[in-house]
């Protein structure tokens, strides 16, 4: 595993912002971490990264365990969390080149080559002369993912990437994630955007309220919850009783439309029993839910589904 943790917890006073969670991050996939603003991604992340302690519990990264293990397996991890910070008076060059003499093994032989490159990755190399104070929010956050790009890594941990930017640039970053994830790196994408998530990652962790609701595969999300029917009837009313009597206890009409849980429910024996009612069918459509459904099933609420 890339990132493991066992009953992680950070607590604030009375305030559970990590409730014992047990993170399984397989090498080499792209993780989603989703959930909406406040649910407790960001401490999570912090702490993963040794910049908070936890109250209680244990994590490994890249296999080796933490914080034991931190300089040996830090450099090995490039980071993005919250909003980057750079001195407003240097260029964006300058300041990776700062960063970049400060860290720990770093060869300055490649340096500027590497900044160039880095640069390059997430579209600054005409910006890369201009003052930080100058860069848009959006610009900022491009500096971030270089800086965490600089070096070679074997895990990338980003914390909202696409915040501030530009529909363009939201292309542009996922694009990078793709390119970062094909070249074998391990890619931990916290974001409260379902549909980013969705473009890009091949795994998902759910959290709500400080604990982690689910993870797995996104297929395994979206099965996680009971598929819907649609019907299109003539008498919506008397469909809906029967499929009632059925046992589909939340059916919905819509016009001439019912939307109700399978729940078990086998779509072939729905149709028969309208049929036999005398109902006259027009469609009948099992429904793949979409990532935000199963969500919703799972939290029983919604957020900010496009950002």
């Amino acid at each position: 595993m890339a990132v493991e943790t066992h009953g992680l917890a950070k607590h604030f006073g009375d305030l559970r912002a990590v409730d014992g969670i047990d993170l399984a991050v397989p090498a080499g996939s792209t993780y989603g971490f989703l959930g909406p603003n406040g649910s407790g991604k960001t401490t999570t992340i912090r702490v993963l990264l040794g910049l908070v302690s936890p109250t209680s519990g244990s994590w490994r990264l890249l296999g080796q365990p933490m914080p034991e293990q931190s300089m040996a397996t830090l450099p090995l991890v490039g980071a993005l969390v919250e909003g980057p910070a750079f001195y407003p008076w240097l260029s964006g060059q300058d300041n990776l080149a700062r960063f970049d003499a400060m860290g720990p093994g770093s060869r300055s032989s490649t340096r500027a080559k590497r900044i160039a490159e880095a640069l390059a990755r997430v579209g600054l190399s005409a910006a890369a002369k201009k003052r930080y104070k100058a860069y848009s929010l959006g610009m900022r956050q491009r500096l971030g993912l270089a800086w965490a790009l600089l070096r070679p890594c074997r895990l990338l941990v980003l914390d909202e990437p696409t915040n501030g930017m530009d529909p363009q640039g939201t292309r542009e970053i996922r694009h990078l994630v793709r390119e970062i994830a094909a070249d074998g790196a391990t890619v931990f994408l916290s974001s409260h955007l379902l549909s980013e998530v969705e473009q890009v990652c091949s795994h998902v962790g759910v959290m709500h309220k400080g604990k982690l609701l689910m993870q797995g595969t996104l297929d395994q999300l979206r099965t996680s919850a009971a598929p819907k029917l649609r019907v299109e009837a003539d008498d919506p009313a008397r469909a809906a009783e029967v499929l009632a009597r059925m046992g589909m206890d939340d059916v919905t009409v819509e016009g001439p439309q019912l939307l109700g849980t399978l729940d078990g429910l086998l779509p072939e024996d729905c149709c028969r029993s309208l049929v036999e009612a005398g109902v006259g069918v027009r469609m009948l459509l099992r429904e793949q839910l979409s990532l935000e459904d199963a969500f919703v099933a799972l939290t029983g609420e919604g957020f900010d589904v496009a950002g």
